[in-house]
């Protein structure tokens, strides 16, 4: 069976496959899709815009297909930026006046009040209509300066308690193991397992 993962992103598309393994589903990508438009995230939540691009991917393809939309929650900040974590200082997407924005924000906020999350949200939507919702979310706390240069958007400034690291100084095996997207990822496989079965259990019928 084929799926579309919904992103350019080969790096995701591997970390899929990678959990896959052994099991008769091939990933594909945005990347195989000719002349692909791309879809405008207007959703008010992960959610919604997760389901809107894996909706459109599995219209457009035919393909059972995969989307998500991921961001950071701040408590403080009544869980800003959330769906505009990506373009909290303006649409140029930058990731050192994002975090500027947050730490302004912040400024004066105690260390026990600067908690907050990634969290993802994934959804496999499938060519007959179907759509299931899996989340993942990792909780830390927001610092006062950055610290470690692995990563990108907010990593140096989420810390992890139980690790005594931000996500920036953790490599990228170590992340991709906790990371709240590779938790919606994992809460997906038996999801995907279970509509591979159907589908082999469908074209056996013929």
């Amino acid at each position: 069976m084929k799926v579309l993962l919904a992103t350019k992103n080969l790096g995701k598309v591997k970390e899929l496959q990678d959990l896959l393994s052994g099991e008769d589903i091939e990933v594909i990508s945005l990347e195989d899709i000719e002349d692909w438009e791309e879809v405008e995230e207007t959703g008010v939540t992960f959610a919604e815009n997760a389901a809107m691009k894996a909706r459109i991917a599995a219209e457009r393809t035919g393909l059972i297909s995969l989307a998500d939309d991921s961001g950071l929650e701040v408590d403080a900040l009544d869980g800003a930026p959330g769906v505009y974590s990506a373009r909290y200082a303006g649409e140029s997407k930058d990731d050192d006046k994002n975090n500027d924005k947050l730490l302004n924000e912040l400024e004066g906020v105690p260390e026990a009040q600067r908690t907050g999350r990634f969290r993802c949200a994934l959804v496999i939507a499938t060519p007959a209509g179907e759509e299931f919702l899996t989340e993942g979310a990792v909780e830390g706390r927001i610092l006062n300066e950055r610290r470690g240069k692995e990563g990108f958007g907010y990593d140096p400034l989420f810390y992890l308690p139980d690790f005594g690291r931000t996500m920036a100084q953790l490599n990228l095996c170590q992340k991709n193991k906790i990371s709240h997207r590779a938790q919606a990822l994992l809460n997906a496989i038996p999801v995907l397992k279970e509509i591979a079965q159907r589908h082999t259990t469908r074209k056996e019928n013929f």
